[in-house]
């Protein structure tokens, strides 16, 4: 039985040092809501959980987890990321981490994609990217000015795009997916 059509990712947990700044930072500045909360019997003992969601239809699309060890060396978590509804928007929340002092904000492009990298509260890598109307091959990166005129970044990051390997339209991409993923 092939379980290619019937599964879609819907969620993922991160354990966290500090449940309660995590909270606050995923809450006020990327405006998910705490859909549940509550406690749980781990294998090292009690895990506090908390739930949230940015979707009134999805129950949640993180869950905070109490007990990060604090000796890890390193952060396994490559990247969290958020699709915006529009440039607009992801030009927004860019402006909203300005203002709020993040730093080591990395404006890019992926030629398919305009996007910023940040670091939450426990250095977690966040993507918060807006889908281009073009594909490209990946793996891509250039940096952006997000604080240029929407059209003037639109029409910069399609003349680079045009240029690279495998440039194509997006829906001429999907389709070249759909019958891949249908073969398999």
């Amino acid at each position: 039985m092939s379980i290619d059509s019937g599964l879609s990712f819907n969620h993922m947990g991160i354990y966290v040092h500090d449940l309660a700044a995590m909270e606050a930072f995923y809450t006020a500045v990327l405006g998910f809501t705490v859909t549940d909360r509550g406690s749980l019997q781990g294998a090292a003992g009690p895990v506090q959980l908390v739930f949230l969601s940015r979707d009134p239809r999805t129950h949640h699309q993180i869950v905070l987890a109490s007990g990060r060890p604090a000796t890890l060396d390193y952060n396994p978590i490559n990247q969290i990321s958020l699709a915006a509804d529009s440039l607009a928007t992801l030009r927004t929340v860019y402006r909203r981490f300005v203002e709020l002092g993040a730093r080591d904000i990395d404006a890019i492009t992926h030629g398919n994609a305009i996007s910023f990298y940040v670091r939450d509260p426990e250095g977690n890598r966040l993507e918060l990217f807006f889908d281009t109307p073009w594909y490209v091959s990946q793996p891509m990166k250039v940096p952006v000015n997000l604080e240029l005129p929407e059209d003037e970044l639109l029409a910069a990051v399609e003349a680079h795009a045009r240029r690279l390997p495998g440039f194509c339209s997006r829906v001429e991409w999907e389709q070249r997916m759909h019958t891949l993923m249908s073969a398999s």
